[in-house]
C-alpha cells in the first residue's frame, strides 16, 4: 500500500450533485483540497444524450451486480463519472415544498420532518438556481414556496404539441407550470451538471486536485473509531492511503452507506458512523410510473421536458392524503431513463406493429407520474461479503396508483379538446435497477439514537466526517431532490468554511 505525500484539508469523496458542489464552495477557501472520483471525465456524446441505440442497448449500467429483497442479481443504473449522475439526469431542479419540512400524514404513515424548515434551505436554494443556472417562472403552481428571488434564466418555451396539451390542461381546472431546468445557455437545451457548474470552476483554484479513477474502499478511523484518520483508495490497481482533517462522503446515498458498512472494524463492528444501527436504513427512491401518449401527429422526439403539474401534490376532495407531480419527460429520443423502460418498449412495439423505435417516438410524448415513498427502516440498503443488497418494498401504493389514473383521466380529456385522439396510455412502473432520486440512507436530525448525521450533516459519531449526497434526507417529498441537494451542499459548505478558520 501506497501513502500518499500530501496532507489535505479536507477529502470530498464523489462529484456528483453534492461533492463537485461542495468543492465548488470550498475551492476558493485556499484550504489544500482532494476530490477522488471513482470514475473518469465523461465523453461528451455520452452525456445526457440519446439516440436510438438508448432503446437497444443497456447503456449507463456499470458492469457491477447488485442483489433486490429476494436476493434476485440486477444491474444499477447509476453513473460513476465526474459530475456522477448529474451526467445523466434529466436536470430538473425544484424546491422542495415549504410543506415538506414539516411531519405530513399520508394515508400508509407519517413523512417526518426535518429538523430544519424550508426558511433555513431558502436562500441556498436561491443560490443553487444561480450557480446551476435554473430556467423557470413563478405561476400560479398551487404549491410554489416563497421565493426571495425569482430565477435567473426564463423557462423554456414548451413544444407545439406539449403546448396545445398545456393550453388543454388548463381548460380542465388544473395548472401545468414550467418545468425548473438548469441548462448552461439560456436558448438551448444542454444540460447543466456539477462538472460544469462545480468541479471545473472548482480547478481553476491550485489548491484543489482531483484524482478519477479513484475508488474508495476504506475508511480508517482513530482507536476510538472518534475520527476518521484515513481514505484508502484503489487507483490504477493500486492501493493508496490518503489523509485530511475533515472527510465528506458524496458517493450517491447507496454508495455511501455501502462505503461505511465496509469500512466496520473492532471498535466500529456494525459500520462506522452506524452506533444507532441507522446506516442503510430508511431508503427511499419515489414510486415514478411512466406514461406514454401515443399520437398520429409526429413529433421530433428531441424536444426538452417542460412541464410540471402539481394539482394533486397534496391530495383532492375525496383523498386528503398526498399524491405527488407529474412531469413531462421531453422527447422519447432524449430521454435517457424512459428510453431504457422495458415495459414501456414493449407495450408501444405490440400497440404500433411495423414501425421503427425511431418512429414509435416520434409519435409518442412521455410523462412521469411521480409519488413520495415513505420512510421504512427495513427498506435498507446492506452488504454480505462483496455483495450490495438492497432490500426494498414499494409503500404509499394508493396515492400513486390513483394519480396515474386521474392523469390518465386527464390526458384523455385532454386529446378530446385538441382533437388529436391516440386512443391508449401504456405504463410501467420503474424497477428496482432504476435507482434514481435515491435517498435517505443516513438522515440527519438531533437525536443521535434514531440518525446518523447532526443538523450540520456531520456524523454523531465521528467528528471530522461529513455527508452531503442525498443520504441526508428524512423523508423524499414528491419533488426530485437534486436542487435540494445542491442547496445543501452550499449550506454544509457555509457551515465548513467557519469550521476551518
Amino acid at each position: 500500500m501506497i501513502i500518499d505525500d500530501q496532507y489535505y484539508d479536507i477529502i470530498i469523496i464523489g462529484t456528483g450533485a453534492g461533492g463537485g458542489t461542495l468543492a465548488y464552495k470550498l475551492a476558493p477557501t485556499g484550504k489544500k483540497i482532494l476530490v477522488l472520483e471513482r470514475g473518469d471525465f465523461m465523453p461528451l456524446e455520452e452525456q445526457n444524450r440519446s439516440n436510438v441505440d438508448v432503446f437497444k442497448k443497456e447503456r449507463y449500467y456499470p458492469p457491477e451486480r447488485w442483489f433486490d429483497i429476494n436476493g434476485e442479481p440486477f444491474s444499477p443504473q447509476t453513473n460513476y463519472a465526474i459530475g456522477g449522475n448529474t451526467k445523466i439526469y434529466g436536470a430538473t431542479l425544484m424546491r422542495m415544498r415549504e410543506r415538506d419540512f414539516e411531519a405530513v400524514n399520508h394515508q400508509d404513515g407519517i413523512s417526518p420532518a426535518w429538523g430544519l424548515k424550508y426558511s433555513d434551505f431558502e436562500p441556498y436554494y436561491t443560490e443553487a438556481e444561480q450557480l446551476y443556472k435554473v430556467h423557470g417562472q413563478a405561476s400560479d403552481d398551487p404549491t410554489e414556496p416563497h421565493r426571495s428571488a425569482d430565477y435567473p434564466y426564463r423557462a423554456l418555451d414548451h413544444d407545439p404539441q406539449v403546448k396545445d396539451i398545456v393550453d388543454a390542461l388548463s381548460k380542465q381546472g388544473l395548472h401545468p407550470s414550467s418545468l425548473p431546468l438548469g441548462l448552461t445557455r439560456e436558448t438551448e437545451d444542454p444540460t447543466n451538471d456539477s462538472e460544469v457548474s462545480g468541479i471545473v470552476p472548482a480547478l481553476t483554484h491550485p489548491n484543489v486536485t482531483v484524482k478519477t479513477s479513484a475508488k474508495v474502499v476504506c475508511l480508517h478511523t482513530n482507536p476510538s473509531g472518534s475520527a476518521i484518520k484515513a481514505v484508502e483508495a484503489e487507483v490504477a490497481g493500486q492501493s493508496y492511503l490518503f489523509m485530511a482533517d475533515i472527510i465528506v462522503l458524496a458517493c450517491g446515498a447507496i454508495n455511501s452507506a455501502v462505503l461505511l458498512l465496509r469500512s466496520a472494524n473492532d471498535v466500529c463492528p456494525n459500520g462506522v458512523a452506524n452506533s444507532s444501527g441507522m446506516v442503510g436504513r430508511n431508503f427511499m427512491k419515489h414510486r415514478i410510473t411512466s406514461v406514454v401518449q401515443l399520437s398520429a401527429r409526429p413529433n421530433s422526439g428531441k424536444f426538452p421536458r417542460s412541464v410540471v403539474i402539481n394539482d394533486f401534490y397534496w391530495g383532492d376532495q375525496d383523498f386528503p392524503y398526498p399524491m405527488g407531480q407529474v412531469q413531462n419527460t421531453g422527447g422519447l429520443l432524449q430521454d435517457i431513463i424512459f428510453a431504457e423502460s422495458p415495459p414501456i418498449l414493449s407495450v408501444l412495439a405490440k400497440v404500433m406493429p411495423g414501425f421503427g423505435l425511431k418512429q414509435m417516438a416520434t409519435h409518442s410524448i412521455g410523462w412521469w407520474v411521480q409519488t413520495e415513498d415513505l420512510p421504512n427502516p427495513t427498506n435498507r440498503v446492506r452488504i454480505e461479503g462483496e455483495r450490495i443488497y438492497l432490500d426494498y418494498t414499494p409503500n404509499n401504493t394508493e396515492a400513486h396508483e390513483r394519480l396515474v389514473y386521474f392523469w390518465t383521466e386527464a390526458l384523455k380529456e385532454a386529446e378530446k379538446i385538441t382533437n388529436q385522439r391516440g386512443g391508449l396510455h401504456p405504463y410501467g412502473e420503474m424497477p428496482i435497477s432504476v435507482v434514481a432520486n435515491q435517498c435517505g440512507t443516513c438522515r440527519f436530525g438531533e437525536d443521535s439514537t434514531t440518525s446518523v448525521l447532526d443538523l450540520n450533516c456531520r456524523s454523531h459519531d465521528v467528528d471530522n466526517l461529513y455527508i452531503v449526497d442525498s443520504s441526508f434526507f428524512p423523508s423524499n417529498a414528491s419533488v426530485s431532490p437534486a436542487l435540494t441537494i445542491i442547496a445543501n451542499a452550499l449550506r454544509v459548505g457555509d457551515h465548513l468554511i467557519e469550521r476551518l478558520k
